[in-house]
């Protein structure tokens, strides 16, 4: 059986594990990120998960899904936000490779999460699948016959930084912005709450939450109905940790999209619900690998 290593860097945690070649998940794991600590102490903590592995079974590859703006030919981080210092440069392909003589592969994280959604998840068979990650910010990739679409410099769909009514999509319906919204009204130190907070609280009724999730809600449905205009997806899936209230927020999204996007188009793409959630990035990252090396 043929083993690779997955590994997916997010901000605050890495996951990885072993997956076979029909794209099962033998094990995984998790250790903390320490990104303050910056992108060469990431890179050595990739060495020693291949490492430990590596003396542990017969490998075909490593297959990587990050946070950052991933050049995926060189399998390099070519632009990365201040969460991560000095990680503009990491070249985890290049590297892997050269230490471990095993063939590695390097792609953005909401990628590798649209890819595996589009492989085995809620976008499977879609012609033209646009994925959103909403989290501590908002991410975006588009996936055309199961294909990552790049764009001219590999910075296609950053749709977090599209600019919609009332500023940038992150900064105003991201889980981020749910959070600095309540506690403005509120009154109450940002501290004090978080997303699940939230959600209970506008359960039993709090007003105040309540009308945070729909402000949000309605920043969500012009975000994804540009989108749509631009690139009409057969299929919208929304994934991230706010997604897990999936029955609270589904039909408020569904009506939200109706409302910015004409008829024509709005009974002809279907939301769904990112299926594999925090193995999203891991499986993307596998057939990323597999897709590149054939």
């Amino acid at each position: 059986m043929a083993k690779y290593v997955a590994i997916d860097i997010g901000g605050t945690q890495i996951k990885y594990g072993l997956v076979d070649d029909i794209g099962t998940i033998l094990e995984q794991h998790k250790i903390d990120t320490e990104a303050h600590l910056g992108g060469p102490a990431i890179l050595d903590k990739v060495r020693q998960i291949v490492a430990t592995y590596q003396a542990e079974h017969q490998l075909v590859g490593v297959g990587i899904s990050s946070a950052g703006m991933i050049d995926p030919d060189k399998g390099e981080v070519f632009y990365a936000g201040p969460q991560i210092p000095n990680y503009a440069g990491t070249a985890f392909k290049a590297t892997i490779e050269r230490e471990f003589g095993l063939p590695c592969e390097a792609e953005n994280d909401v990628n590798c999460a649209g890819l595996a959604e589009a492989n085995s998840g809620a976008a499977k068979g879609a012609k033209i699948a646009a994925c959103l990650t909403i989290g501590t910010g908002i991410g975006g990739s588009l996936l055309i016959d199961g294909k990552i679409f790049h764009g001219f410099s590999n910075s296609a769909c950053e749709i977090g930084y599209l600019h919609i009514s009332d500023g940038a999509f992150q900064d105003l319906a991201s889980t981020t912005a749910l959070i600095a919204d309540v506690a403005k009204s509120t009154g109450d130190d940002i501290s004090q709450w978080n997303g699940l907070r939230i959600f209970e609280e506008a359960k039993s009724g709090h007003p105040i939450c309540l009308a945070a999730i729909d402000r949000l809600v309605d920043y969500l449905g012009q975000g994804i109905a540009n989108l749509c205009y631009v690139v009409n997806p057969e299929v919208v899936v929304l994934g991230g940790g706010i997604m897990a209230q999936r029955a609270f927020l589904q039909d408020k999204i569904d009506a939200a999209l109706k409302k910015y996007l004409v008829p024509s188009i709005a009974d002809k793409t279907r939301l769904a619900f990112a299926e594999h959630e925090n193995a999203a990035g891991m499986l993307g990252a596998y057939y990323h690998f597999r897709q590149k090396q054939g």
